[in-house]
Formats: C-alpha cells, structure tokens, sequence
C-alpha cells in the first residue's frame, strides 16, 4: 500500500497496464489490469489450513459483474443491486478457472479464491481477456505454489483477417471468435472458440498466432515476477503415513492386480468398473491386513488407489494402446440414436455414445418470447437458448436437485455455441427456439452429445438448419515424455496429464472448441493431432446422423406454432396498436393469438390455431387498410350531428356522410333518416389533403358539400377514433 508500483505494455493494438500496490491490502497477492478503459481488479488468496475430508484441490474463480463498471443501473424494477451471477459471469469465471487450474499443485488442500472485479468497461475492451491477465499476474507474485505466468488472447477472424483482441463492434463480423491461454513454454493449457463452420487449418493458424503474442506477455509478467513477486512456498511433500517399505507393498500390489481387474472386462459398464475399484480396494485392505498393517495406516493406503488406476490406465494406453473397454484409440463407442421421440413435443431426438445418453427436446415460440439479456456489458434478445440438465441420477448418485449450476450452465452453453453457426436467419425463421438436452446417463462428454441430440431434435422439428453438427471429446496419456491422442474419453481416461479436448463441427469445418487440460499444456503438435483424428470421429458421427435424418422436415409439427408475417407501413403501427394498448388487445382476446411488432412495420402473428390467425391477419389489414375513393363499406353510425353522421369505415377510422348524401330527397334532420348505431352501405367520395373521408350512402348520388372544416361543418381533426397513431415496436 506504501509503495504502488505500475507497469505498461503495447499488446494488440493497445496499451495494457498493472498495478500493483494500491488496493486490497489483505489479500495474497492483488493487482489492478486496464486495458483501454476497461479496468479489473485480480485479488488471490489461500486459506491459512488445509481442509478435512476431501479428494480435490479446492479452487473456487469468481468474475464479479459491476453495473456501475458501464455506467448503468440494474434494469429489474425491484432489485437494484447485483445477485446471483449471470450465465455470462459464469461462463467467464469457468474459463479463467480452467486456464489457471492445472499450474497449481493439485494434491493441495488449502482452499484458494481468485476473485476478478470489474470496475470499469469500456465500449471496445472485453473484460475476460483483461481479467485472466490479471488473475494471472497476481497468483505469479503470490506466494502460492502456482507455475505460472500464462497469457490469454482473442483472436478474431474477421473478413478473412485475423485480428488481435477485436472490439465488441468488431467481433460482431467475425466468423470466428477464439480465446487462447499458453504458458511460457508456448503450450496451449486452455481454449475456448466459436466459429462459422472454419476449416482446422484456420484454427491451427489462429493458436499459432495467439502462441506468438501470448509469449510476448508472458515474457512482459515474468520480469514483472522476478522484479517483485514472493518466494514461493515449498509445496508440502505428501504424507501418506506409510513407511517406504509399505509403500512399496501397496504399489507392487496395484500393478499386479489393476491391469488384471480393469482390462479383461471390455463390455464393463462404468458402474461395474467402479464396482470392481471397490473390490479392488476391498482386496488392498485384506492384502495389507495379512502383511499386519495397523488400521490407520491401511485407510491412508486406500486413497492410493484412485491414483494408482489412473496411471495404469494411462500406461495402458501409451505402451501397448489398449484400453480399458477395449477399444481401440481412434474407436467411438458404439452410435445409437433416434427421432420424434415425444409425441406433443414440437420436435425430439434421442442420442447416445456408449453410456452416455441425452435426449434433446426443441418448442418453438413467438418472437415476443426472446430472452431478454440485462448484463453489465449489454442489453440484448436472444432467440436461441440451449439449456442442459445433469440429474444426479445421470451418474447413479442421490442428490438434492437445486436447479442448474456452473457446470450445467457451462455445458448448455458449449452447445449452444456449437449450433449456432447452423441456424437460420431470424428473417427467414422468426421463431424463438429453445432446446433443453437432459442427460440421462453419462460416461464421457454429455456436452458433446448434447450438440448431436440438438442438431437431430431440430431437423426433426423442421428448423431449416444448413447441416448436421456433431461433436466429440478427444483424450490424451502422457508420461511427459511420450503422449498418445485418443478419441472419445470416456471414464477412468482423464487423470493426470490428460486433457479434455471438445470440438464440435459441421461437415464443413469447426463451430465450437472447449479444451482444458490436466497437464503444463499442450505443445503444438499434439494440437494437430488432436483436430485431424476429431475430424475423422466427427465425420463417422455426421454419417450415422444424417442416415438417420438428412435435413430439416418439410413441416413443422401439428403442435407447433405458426407465424404468419405482415408488413405495414409504419406509420400505421399505432392504429393496429390502439390507445393504450386497446386495438391490439381486443384482436388478441378475440383470436387467441400473440402478435409481435418491428419500428419497421413487419407484424408477426403466432398462433397455433389456423382459424385464430386468419381471423387475427384479417383484423390487422383491416385497421390498416388504405382507403380509396370509390371503396364501399358497410360501418356503424358513430356520431350524429345537425349537418350529418359519422360513419366507422374501419376499426380506426370514421368518414363522414353529409346529410345532403344521406337520401336522394332532401333531408331537413339527419335522425330522420339514420339513428347512432344504425349499419349503413356506404362509399367514398372524397379523401381530402387531411386525410379526411367525405362518404356518400350507396345508392344516393353524390351532392357538392361544403369543404371539411368549413362553418356549419364537420369539427376539424384526423378521423381516427382513439387519437393519432403512435410509432416505434411494441408486444402484447
């Protein structure tokens, strides 16, 4: 606090500066990163004590949305301060989270927090990239044993251009958007990407590209480290209470009996895997009892076991390519899927790959039922939504349902990237989509098959999507020597060293990456071999997809909705609106429709009834009908007044009738002829400059009356009832 200390450095076109010394004075290690006028504050810290009882390092990334950062106020009329995390702060949270996650020691107990804020946000500079600097830097000074620094960047593609950590404006073109975190050995250690169907060797480019830059600022943070950062601690040896001998005993037993458990049982379900681990630890406890190893002693030797199976599953697959359900590395599990699944649902897919099971399940709505986005970066509809369901009984366990948390959000949103890239435009299709993917049963990426389950789901439906997407999680077992790249992780195959490596694509190219990592990173070429075997697993399952179903349906399903579009001219949008609401209203209750308006006069009627909507398109034309001379129309008398009678042509206008065109015989009192309320023929005579309309009963020839607002006349205004019309978009 008595000594601020603050650092710049030109990277991507911008000046990015640290600060350190300033604010958070308690914390480990803080810093402040602003890039541009987008500013955030990195805080770390590591509990004092390891805590009892678990099997995982505790790390918990939270991203910090501030309204204030852009100058706003919460949009909810009743809450006016930040709650929960929105999707996207959880989303930018799981992604910091998995870039710095494999650096740290992982047999560590001690709860760490990393904590990003952000204070300020400009209309250019994405907090996320500055964000995972920040985090970054701040655990490289820390005393916390963490092998860093890294660094993370955008790369946009952008009119076939790449472009270093685009603007909001700019990102809005590209056709790829790819955020890639390297270390200071030029690994890839995590990504994160969404693109339109781009080839892989676009993407390879790109990484290389993000490796170049992403150097330049790690090199720029390690002499930042070196200059000020602490000592790190000395990361606590494991302390398994067992002497060296025991231990010898209880590793010897391990690799005698995991190979001969796990790997001559090829048609093992994950359960029966599981079951046998138990058994094994079971036997290991026996074993040990019989070499007179006391009781505690014995429980610690158990927490081996997780770890031992592991390693032997990864040395199975790298000496001899074997692995534990025996396939071999570049196999899929065996495809089983189906469609139309639900009867009432709009559109229903079934998908499977091995034992990990999702049905996906499409509804269409109006276009009035968007999802309306208030975060601290923008104000947006979205007419797309994936959501995804994990229940515990998804992977045989009991828990509480509490609704959706980090990872289901994370995985929606994998997939929902995924289609995107497919859909079609909302002009050609102005339905709100939503698809739910529920995972019944999982072993091995259900995000993955997740995005098959959507693209069937909505072919199935008959959303003109362009083609089949399809998606795969690509393995890796190393010793840090050797490595081998195998397809479709499936349980026990992501330990230590491994990766996770998502890629979803169309037959064209890629439309979603989502890769993290067990090990220092990924070096380049394990990168290339990863796209071009997930390219051959992703054209095996495109296959089996499109035999299945091989494009949209013709129709929508009965259930569905129907969207009839109109188009107005906007200057009209008021009349079929009504004063407060009243026209429109009335049309809805009527027909049972909902009725959707542009600023640009597109009316768009959804209704599910036929009849409903006909009736509903009939209401709208007719209240913005153009009236012509010599149209006739049958109208009630509205108003009577000594020199005629008011007379509704349309629902929104009047015209008046003069009394001397009330008969063809001179007429001394207008209620002698008409009374309020009678229906009347009538026809157009007259449209003058105002847009008033002079009318003539049918039948009755036309006399010369006097102009319209002149003395003894009609009274001057528009001749709409209800006042003039309102402009701009509006829902009811």
């Amino acid at each position: 606090m008595n000594d601020p200390k603050k650092w710049s450095i030109e990277w991507g076109g911008r000046t990015l500066t640290i600060e350190v010394g300033k604010y958070a004075p308690q914390t480990d290690a803080s810093c402040i990163c602003r890039y541009g006028d987008t500013e955030v504050l990195a805080t770390v810290v590591e509990a004092a004590h390891p805590r009892e009882g678990i099997d995982f390092f505790p790390l918990m990334v939270d991203y910090e949305e501030k309204f204030y950062a852009a100058g706003k106020i919460k949009g909810s009329r009743f809450i006016k301060r930040e709650g929960r995390p929105t999707d996207e702060a959880i989303l930018m949270a799981r992604m910091i989270d998995r870039a710095i996650r494999p650096l740290f020691d992982n047999k560590t107990r001690k709860d760490v927090q990393v904590v990003l804020t952000v204070f300020s946000i400009d209309e250019d500079n994405d907090p996320d990239i500055p964000a995972l600097i920040a985090a970054s830097f701040a655990l490289s000074i820390s005393q916390l044993n963490w092998h860093g620094p890294i660094s993370g960047m955008r790369i946009g593609l952008i009119n076939g251009e790449f472009t270093l950590n685009p603007s909001y404006s700019a990102r809005e073109l590209a056709s790829a958007d790819c955020v890639i975190a390297t270390t200071e050995n030029q690994k890839l250690i995590m990504m994160e990407a969404e693109g339109s169907e781009i080839p892989e060797s676009v993407v390879l480019e790109m990484i290389a590209l993000a490796t170049k830059h992403n150097d330049h600022m790690v090199r720029f943070l390690s002499g930042i480290q070196k200059e000020i950062g602490k000592p790190k601690l000395i990361a606590a040896s494991e302390d398994h209470g067992l002497t060296g001998e025991e231990l010898e005993i209880v590793h010897k037993y391990l690799a005698r009996e995991i190979p001969r458990a796990l790997f001559n049982q090829p048609k093992a379900t994950k359960r029966e895997r599981g079951q046998t681990v138990s058994e094994l630890k079971q036997s290991l406890d026996e074993h040990l009892c019989e070499k007179q190893i006391g009781k505690d002693k014995r429980e610690k030797a158990l927490a081996l076991v997780k770890e031992d199976v592991e390693q032997a599953v990864s040395r199975g697959i790298l000496d001899d390519g074997k692995r534990v359900d025996g396939r071999g590395l570049e196999d899929v599990r065996p495809l089983l899927m189906d469609v139309s699944i639900f009867p009432r649902t709009h559109g229903s897919a079934h998908f499977s790959r091995g034992e990990t099971q999702v049905v996906s399940i499409v509804t269409l709505g109006a276009p009035g039922d968007v999802q309306f986005l208030d975060t601290m970066e923008t104000e947006d509809k979205k007419h797309f939504m994936h959501h995804y369901n994990f229940p515990p009984f998804s992977v045989g366990e009991v828990a509480p349902l509490r609704g959706p948390g980090r990872r289901e959000i994370g995985h929606g949103a994998l997939a929902e990237k995924a289609i995107r890239a497919v859909l079609p435009p909302k002009t050609a299709f102005p339905y709100t989509i939503r698809v739910v993917s529920e995972v019944l049963s999982s072993n091995g990426s259900s995000s993955m098959a997740s995005a098959c389950g959507s693209s069937l789901a909505l072919m199935d439906t008959g959303v003109p999507i362009t083609r089949h997407v399809a998606g795969i999680a690509m393995g890796l077992a190393t010793d840090g020597k050797q490595y081998r790249v195998f397809t479709d992780l499936q349980d026990l195959e992501d330990g230590p060293g491994g990766m996770d490596f998502k890629i979803c694509g169309t037959s064209k190219g890629i439309t979603a990456i989502q890769m993290d990592t067990k090990s220092d990173g990924l070096p380049y070429e394990v990168v290339k071999e990863t796209f071009a075997k997930a390219r051959k697993a992703i054209d095996e399952i495109l296959l089996k997809m499109s035999t299945l179903i091989a494009s949209p349906r013709a129709e929508l399903s009965p259930y569905s909705p129907r969207i009839y579009t109109l188009h107005i001219d906007p200057e009209k949008i008021g009349l079929v609106i009504g004063p407060q609401g009243k026209m429109i209203n009335k049309i809805i209750d009527e027909t049972g429709v909902e009725i959707d308006i542009e600023k640009d006069g597109t009316v768009l009627i959804t209704s599910v009834s036929k009849e409903g909507a006909e009736k509903a398109v009939a209401a709208v034309n007719e209240l913005t009908r153009e009236v012509k001379v010599g149209d006739i129309f049958e109208g009630k008398v509205t108003r009577i007044m000594n020199f005629g009678a008011m007379v509704g042509i349309t629902p929104a206008q009047d015209g008046m009738v003069h009394v001397s065109n009330l008969a063809n015989g001179f007429v001394r009192n207008v209620e002698d002829v008409v009374k309020m309320g009678d229906i009347l023929k009538v026809r157009v005579i007259e449209i003058d400059e105002q847009g008033r309309v002079n009318l003539t009963v049918e039948g009755v020839e036309p006399k010369p009356t006097r102009p319209m607002g002149a003395r003894n006349g009609p009274p001057r205004g528009n001749g709409f009832r209800g006042g003039p019309p309102r402009s701009g978009g509006s829902r009811y």
